[in-house]
């Protein structure tokens, strides 16, 4: 198994995340996108066990007190959360794993697997941000104020990130995304060198 083979994006919700992964899906033949748990509302045009694992509240936190999940997070009044069983197995498969996640989230997966690649997704500015959540017309004016309020708090985090995309051009975005998941196929790490010197001769 070989950690360096996870990617976690993550960023304030309308920034485009969903546009970049759908997009780089049709790259690769070996992505395992995590799919999430989540206790939130079934939003149109979503499928439970393709966009998330659609569950109620009481068998999240049943799964919290077994400890199932990898992360997971209150957020918007939601649970979201991880399974890490189903992330071992894409590992071990040779997958590489995409994550997209919360900033809470991003710091349990990188505790989980230090040599995980981050990559933080972002608008130019707030007043783009708020444009985007109001033109894609999928939530409450409530819901979107909220989201709002957090999105600073959210930039705030950029630090702890590898990489950092403002996606004011799509394409331009895509290319640097797509650029960074090429990049993990020759990433090294302390185990992938040793392996390599111990079998190369």
């Amino acid at each position: 198994m070989r950690d360096s083979n996870i990617v976690i994006i993550s960023g304030p919700s309308g920034a485009g995340k969903s546009s970049l992964c759908d997009k780089l899906f049709k790259h690769f033949d070996n992505i395992y996108f995590s799919i999430s748990s989540t206790t939130r509302y079934i939003r149109d045009g979503e499928i439970d066990g393709v966009h998330y694992h659609f569950i109620s509240h009481e068998e999240f936190i049943n799964g919290i007190n077994n400890n199932l999940f990898l992360e997971w997070a209150k957020v918007h009044n939601n649970y979201y959360g991880t399974q890490r069983k189903q992330v071992d197995d894409a590992l071990n498969q040779g997958k590489i794993v995409l994550f997209d996640v919360d900033i809470q989230g991003q710091k349990s997966i990188k505790k989980f697997y230090p040599n995980a690649t981050s990559i933080f997704i972002t608008t130019p500015n707030m007043a783009v941000l708020e444009h985007r959540l109001r033109n894609r017309a999928l939530d409450s004016k409530e819901s979107i104020d909220t989201r709002l309020s957090l999105a600073y708090d959210e930039m705030r985090s950029i630090g702890n990130f590898d990489f950092v995309i403002v996606n004011d051009d799509f394409d331009k975005s895509f290319n640097g995304f797509l650029s960074i998941v090429k990049s993990i196929y020759f990433k090294n790490t302390e185990s992938f060198s040793k392996n390599l010197i111990d079998t190369w001769r």
